[in-house]
Protein backbone atom coordinates (compact mmCIF):
# COMPACT_ATOMS: atom_id res chain seq x y z
CA UNK A 1 0.00 0.00 0.00
CA UNK A 2 3.24 2.53 0.05
CA UNK A 3 2.47 5.63 -1.51
CA UNK A 4 -0.91 5.48 -1.30
CA UNK A 5 -2.31 8.34 1.41
CA UNK A 6 -3.81 7.10 4.53
CA UNK A 7 -6.83 8.49 5.58
CA UNK A 8 -8.19 7.57 9.27
CA UNK A 9 -11.90 8.03 10.39
CA UNK A 10 -13.83 6.60 13.12
CA UNK A 11 -17.57 5.44 14.18
CA UNK A 12 -19.34 7.39 17.24
CA UNK A 13 -19.16 4.31 18.86
CA UNK A 14 -15.27 4.55 19.55
CA UNK A 15 -14.61 8.09 18.37
CA UNK A 16 -12.17 8.97 21.31
CA UNK A 17 -10.27 5.46 20.50
CA UNK A 18 -10.23 6.91 17.16
CA UNK A 19 -8.82 9.82 17.94
CA UNK A 20 -6.06 8.27 19.50
CA UNK A 21 -5.38 5.99 16.94
CA UNK A 22 -5.01 8.71 14.23
CA UNK A 23 -2.81 10.74 16.66
CA UNK A 24 -0.24 7.38 17.36
CA UNK A 25 -0.23 7.23 14.04
CA UNK A 26 1.07 10.71 13.26
CA UNK A 27 -2.34 11.70 11.00
CA UNK A 28 -5.35 13.70 12.09
CA UNK A 29 -7.90 11.89 12.51
CA UNK A 30 -10.40 12.25 9.02
CA UNK A 31 -13.56 14.32 9.27
CA UNK A 32 -17.02 12.73 8.81
CA UNK A 33 -19.98 13.42 9.97
CA UNK A 34 -23.43 11.91 10.71
CA UNK A 35 -27.10 13.35 9.81
CA UNK A 36 -30.10 12.15 12.09
CA UNK A 37 -33.27 11.57 10.86
CA UNK A 38 -36.41 12.22 12.82
CA UNK A 39 -37.49 8.65 12.45
CA UNK A 40 -33.80 8.19 13.68
CA UNK A 41 -32.48 6.84 10.29
CA UNK A 42 -29.05 8.02 9.99
CA UNK A 43 -26.30 8.44 6.74
CA UNK A 44 -22.78 9.27 8.33
CA UNK A 45 -20.46 11.11 5.68
CA UNK A 46 -16.74 11.64 4.74
CA UNK A 47 -16.56 15.12 4.78
CA UNK A 48 -13.15 15.60 2.49
CA UNK A 49 -12.07 13.73 -0.20
CA UNK A 50 -10.97 9.96 -0.19
CA UNK A 51 -10.37 9.20 -3.97
CA UNK A 52 -7.87 7.38 -4.29
CA UNK A 53 -6.77 6.51 -0.53
CA UNK A 54 -6.53 4.02 1.89
CA UNK A 55 -9.37 4.20 4.36
CA UNK A 56 -9.34 3.23 8.13
CA UNK A 57 -12.35 3.33 9.74
CA UNK A 58 -12.64 2.62 13.41
CA UNK A 59 -15.19 1.28 14.67
CA UNK A 60 -16.31 -1.32 17.41
CA UNK A 61 -20.08 -3.16 17.02
CA UNK A 62 -20.92 -2.88 20.16
CA UNK A 63 -24.83 -2.99 20.83
CA UNK A 64 -26.79 -0.92 19.60
CA UNK A 65 -27.24 -2.46 16.60
CA UNK A 66 -26.97 0.96 14.83
CA UNK A 67 -23.35 0.91 15.50
CA UNK A 68 -22.74 -2.04 12.85
CA UNK A 69 -25.29 -0.53 10.92
CA UNK A 70 -22.88 2.79 10.92
CA UNK A 71 -20.32 0.76 10.02
CA UNK A 72 -21.46 -0.82 6.87
CA UNK A 73 -22.71 2.38 5.94
CA UNK A 74 -19.65 4.01 6.49
CA UNK A 75 -17.82 1.35 4.15
CA UNK A 76 -20.67 1.55 1.45
CA UNK A 77 -19.84 5.30 1.41
CA UNK A 78 -16.14 5.10 0.85
CA UNK A 79 -16.58 2.67 -2.20
CA UNK A 80 -18.72 5.03 -3.31
CA UNK A 81 -16.57 7.51 -2.83
CA UNK A 82 -13.90 5.92 -4.81
CA UNK A 83 -11.50 4.78 -1.68
CA UNK A 84 -8.59 2.44 -3.24
CA UNK A 85 -8.78 0.37 -0.34
CA UNK A 86 -11.27 0.19 2.67
CA UNK A 87 -10.04 -1.52 5.92
CA UNK A 88 -12.25 -1.57 8.96
CA UNK A 89 -10.26 -1.82 12.32
CA UNK A 90 -12.81 -3.35 14.71
CA UNK A 91 -11.43 -3.32 18.27
CA UNK A 92 -14.49 -5.13 19.61
CA UNK A 93 -16.01 -7.39 16.72
CA UNK A 94 -19.71 -7.69 18.72
CA UNK A 95 -21.65 -10.72 17.76
CA UNK A 96 -18.89 -13.35 17.82
CA UNK A 97 -19.87 -15.17 20.57
CA UNK A 98 -22.02 -16.65 17.99
CA UNK A 99 -19.89 -18.53 15.90
CA UNK A 100 -21.64 -21.80 15.42
CA UNK A 101 -24.96 -23.86 15.61
CA UNK A 102 -24.99 -24.69 19.46
CA UNK A 103 -29.01 -25.51 19.72
CA UNK A 104 -31.37 -26.20 16.92
CA UNK A 105 -32.86 -23.58 15.06
CA UNK A 106 -30.43 -20.92 15.75
CA UNK A 107 -28.44 -17.76 13.58
CA UNK A 108 -24.92 -18.19 13.33
CA UNK A 109 -24.48 -14.43 13.84
CA UNK A 110 -20.88 -13.92 13.30
CA UNK A 111 -21.10 -15.38 10.03
CA UNK A 112 -23.62 -13.21 9.27
CA UNK A 113 -21.80 -9.80 10.16
CA UNK A 114 -18.77 -11.25 8.33
CA UNK A 115 -21.06 -11.79 4.93
CA UNK A 116 -22.38 -7.94 5.33
CA UNK A 117 -18.76 -6.40 5.97
CA UNK A 118 -17.77 -8.52 3.13
CA UNK A 119 -21.21 -7.24 0.60
CA UNK A 120 -20.68 -3.97 2.07
CA UNK A 121 -16.92 -3.35 0.38
CA UNK A 122 -14.61 -3.66 2.87
CA UNK A 123 -11.33 -5.02 2.09
CA UNK A 124 -9.51 -5.68 5.02
CA UNK A 125 -10.31 -6.61 8.66
CA UNK A 126 -8.02 -5.62 11.35
CA UNK A 127 -9.72 -6.88 14.84
CA UNK A 128 -8.83 -7.70 18.29
CA UNK A 129 -9.03 -11.09 20.68
CA UNK A 130 -11.61 -12.47 19.08
CA UNK A 131 -14.14 -14.62 20.62
CA UNK A 132 -13.58 -17.50 18.78
CA UNK A 133 -10.63 -17.51 16.78
CA UNK A 134 -12.54 -19.64 13.69
CA UNK A 135 -14.03 -16.53 12.70
CA UNK A 136 -11.02 -15.11 11.01
CA UNK A 137 -12.51 -18.45 8.23
CA UNK A 138 -16.06 -16.78 7.72
CA UNK A 139 -13.86 -14.21 5.79
CA UNK A 140 -12.35 -14.28 2.13
CA UNK A 141 -10.38 -11.07 3.02
CA UNK A 142 -7.48 -10.70 4.83
CA UNK A 143 -8.16 -10.18 8.82
CA UNK A 144 -5.60 -9.54 11.32
CA UNK A 145 -6.96 -11.01 14.75
CA UNK A 146 -4.57 -9.05 17.06
CA UNK A 147 -3.91 -10.34 20.76
CA UNK A 148 -4.45 -7.70 23.73
CA UNK A 149 -1.95 -10.35 25.16
CA UNK A 150 0.80 -8.09 23.48
CA UNK A 151 -0.37 -5.14 25.73
CA UNK A 152 -1.41 -7.47 28.97
CA UNK A 153 2.07 -9.82 28.97
CA UNK A 154 4.17 -5.81 29.09
CA UNK A 155 1.68 -4.03 31.60
CA UNK A 156 2.11 -8.08 33.81
CA UNK A 157 5.98 -7.76 33.72
CA UNK A 158 6.21 -3.99 34.70
CA UNK A 159 4.02 -4.75 38.28
CA UNK A 160 6.76 -7.14 39.09
CA UNK A 161 4.26 -9.65 41.23
CA UNK A 162 5.62 -12.38 43.53
CA UNK A 163 3.96 -16.03 43.42
CA UNK A 164 2.31 -15.10 40.52
CA UNK A 165 -0.15 -17.77 39.02
CA UNK A 166 -2.52 -16.75 35.97
CA UNK A 167 -6.44 -18.72 35.77
CA UNK A 168 -8.84 -19.25 33.66
CA UNK A 169 -12.50 -18.33 34.25
CA UNK A 170 -13.57 -20.91 32.31
CA UNK A 171 -12.72 -24.15 29.41
CA UNK A 172 -13.18 -21.85 26.99
CA UNK A 173 -10.64 -18.67 28.71
CA UNK A 174 -8.08 -22.36 28.95
CA UNK A 175 -5.97 -22.08 25.79
CA UNK A 176 -5.71 -17.93 26.78
CA UNK A 177 -4.49 -18.50 30.11
CA UNK A 178 -2.08 -21.13 29.49
CA UNK A 179 -0.44 -18.91 26.47
CA UNK A 180 0.03 -16.48 29.09
CA UNK A 181 1.17 -18.92 32.20
CA UNK A 182 4.03 -20.29 29.52
CA UNK A 183 4.96 -16.92 28.53
CA UNK A 184 5.62 -15.45 32.15
CA UNK A 185 6.61 -18.68 33.42
CA UNK A 186 4.11 -19.63 35.99
CA UNK A 187 1.63 -21.83 37.09
CA UNK A 188 -1.85 -22.52 35.50
CA UNK A 189 -5.40 -22.94 37.00
CA UNK A 190 -8.67 -23.49 35.54
CA UNK A 191 -12.21 -23.01 36.42
CA UNK A 192 -15.10 -25.43 35.48
CA UNK A 193 -18.61 -24.00 35.45
CA UNK A 194 -21.88 -25.27 35.00
CA UNK A 195 -24.40 -22.37 32.94
CA UNK A 196 -27.88 -23.90 32.89
CA UNK A 197 -28.37 -20.67 30.32
CA UNK A 198 -26.88 -18.01 29.07
CA UNK A 199 -25.41 -15.40 31.62
CA UNK A 200 -26.07 -17.47 34.58
CA UNK A 201 -22.91 -19.33 36.51
CA UNK A 202 -24.75 -22.38 38.45
CA UNK A 203 -21.54 -24.26 39.96
CA UNK A 204 -17.51 -23.87 39.72
CA UNK A 205 -14.92 -26.03 40.28
CA UNK A 206 -11.50 -25.00 40.69
CA UNK A 207 -8.73 -27.38 38.85
CA UNK A 208 -5.27 -26.29 40.48
CA UNK A 209 -3.66 -24.90 44.09
CA UNK A 210 -3.83 -21.18 44.14
CA UNK A 211 -2.86 -21.77 48.26
CA UNK A 212 -0.55 -18.60 48.61
CA UNK A 213 -0.32 -17.01 45.38
CA UNK A 214 -1.42 -13.95 43.59
CA UNK A 215 -3.67 -14.69 41.01
CA UNK A 216 -4.60 -12.89 37.82
CA UNK A 217 -7.32 -14.56 35.90
CA UNK A 218 -7.42 -13.76 32.27
CA UNK A 219 -10.50 -13.30 29.85
CA UNK A 220 -11.61 -11.82 26.40
CA UNK A 221 -14.91 -10.47 27.83
CA UNK A 222 -16.79 -9.18 30.97
CA UNK A 223 -19.95 -8.71 30.10
CA UNK A 224 -22.37 -9.38 33.23
CA UNK A 225 -19.50 -10.01 35.54
CA UNK A 226 -20.96 -13.20 36.66
CA UNK A 227 -18.36 -15.47 35.93
CA UNK A 228 -15.34 -13.96 36.98
CA UNK A 229 -16.47 -12.19 40.06
CA UNK A 230 -17.37 -15.97 40.82
CA UNK A 231 -14.09 -17.15 40.04
CA UNK A 232 -12.58 -14.45 41.79
CA UNK A 233 -14.06 -15.63 44.88
CA UNK A 234 -13.57 -19.13 44.35
CA UNK A 235 -9.41 -18.40 44.42
CA UNK A 236 -9.70 -16.53 47.43
CA UNK A 237 -11.49 -19.21 49.08
CA UNK A 238 -8.65 -21.78 48.33
CA UNK A 239 -5.95 -19.79 49.91
CA UNK A 240 -5.08 -17.23 47.03
CA UNK A 241 -3.50 -14.33 48.70
CA UNK A 242 -4.74 -11.69 45.76
CA UNK A 243 -6.66 -12.01 42.52
CA UNK A 244 -6.64 -9.34 39.69
CA UNK A 245 -8.43 -9.89 36.71
CA UNK A 246 -7.26 -8.93 32.58
CA UNK A 247 -9.71 -8.51 30.09
CA UNK A 248 -9.88 -7.25 26.94
CA UNK A 249 -13.10 -6.03 25.91
CA UNK A 250 -15.08 -4.47 28.87
CA UNK A 251 -18.64 -4.69 27.81
CA UNK A 252 -19.85 -4.69 31.55
CA UNK A 253 -23.78 -5.21 30.94
CA UNK A 254 -26.66 -5.21 33.81
CA UNK A 255 -24.98 -5.63 37.59
CA UNK A 256 -21.57 -6.12 36.09
CA UNK A 257 -20.13 -2.49 37.45
CA UNK A 258 -21.55 -3.35 41.13
CA UNK A 259 -20.59 -6.75 41.30
CA UNK A 260 -16.99 -5.59 39.92
CA UNK A 261 -17.20 -3.18 42.95
CA UNK A 262 -18.14 -5.54 44.91
CA UNK A 263 -15.76 -8.28 44.21
CA UNK A 264 -12.62 -9.89 45.73
CA UNK A 265 -10.50 -7.85 43.03
CA UNK A 266 -7.88 -5.47 43.92
CA UNK A 267 -8.05 -4.66 40.29
CA UNK A 268 -9.37 -5.06 37.11
CA UNK A 269 -7.51 -4.39 33.81
CA UNK A 270 -9.67 -4.21 30.74
CA UNK A 271 -8.40 -1.83 27.16
CA UNK A 272 -10.12 0.84 25.31
CA UNK A 273 -11.74 -1.53 23.11
CA UNK A 274 -15.17 -0.46 24.40
CA UNK A 275 -15.71 2.71 26.04
CA UNK A 276 -16.40 2.91 29.32
CA UNK A 277 -19.14 4.18 31.33
CA UNK A 278 -18.94 7.59 32.73
CA UNK A 279 -19.88 5.60 35.77
CA UNK A 280 -17.55 2.58 35.97
CA UNK A 281 -16.17 0.13 38.84
CA UNK A 282 -13.21 2.12 40.92
CA UNK A 283 -11.10 -0.98 40.30
CA UNK A 284 -11.30 -0.87 36.63
CA UNK A 285 -7.86 0.38 34.92
CA UNK A 286 -7.51 0.81 30.87
CA UNK A 287 -4.61 0.02 29.16
CA UNK A 288 -4.90 1.67 25.96
CA UNK A 289 -4.93 0.12 22.18
CA UNK A 290 -4.04 3.12 20.25
CA UNK A 291 0.07 2.27 19.41
CA UNK A 292 -0.94 -1.00 18.96
CA UNK A 293 -3.45 0.00 15.88
CA UNK A 294 -1.34 2.41 14.90
CA UNK A 295 1.71 0.16 14.41
CA UNK A 296 -0.52 -2.53 12.69
CA UNK A 297 -2.03 0.17 9.98
CA UNK A 298 2.26 1.11 9.22
CA UNK A 299 2.47 -2.18 9.03
CA UNK A 300 -0.30 -2.70 6.62
CA UNK A 301 0.34 0.02 4.77
CA UNK A 302 3.98 -0.86 4.11
CA UNK A 303 3.45 -4.13 3.69
CA UNK A 304 5.56 -4.87 6.41
CA UNK A 305 4.87 -8.10 8.44
CA UNK A 306 2.67 -8.48 11.34
CA UNK A 307 3.61 -11.64 12.49
CA UNK A 308 6.20 -10.20 15.25
CA UNK A 309 2.42 -9.02 17.27
CA UNK A 310 1.24 -12.57 17.46
CA UNK A 311 4.55 -14.13 19.26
Amino acid sequence: MSGKVVSIFAGRATADLGAKIAEAYGAPLGKSSVTVFSDHEFQPSFDESIRGNHVFIVQSTIPPTDNLMELLLMIDAAKRASAHKIIAVIPYFGWARQDRKDQPRVSIGAKLVANLLVAAGVDRIITLDLHADQIQGFFDIPVDALYASTLFIDHIQKMRIDDLLIAAPDLGASKRASAYAKRLGCDLAICHKHRPRANVVDSMTLIGDVTDKNVIIVDDIIDTAGTIVKAGQLMMDNGAKSVRAFATHAVCSGPAMERLDNSVFSEVVVTDSIPLPAHSSKKINVVSTASLFADVIHRVESYASISSLFK
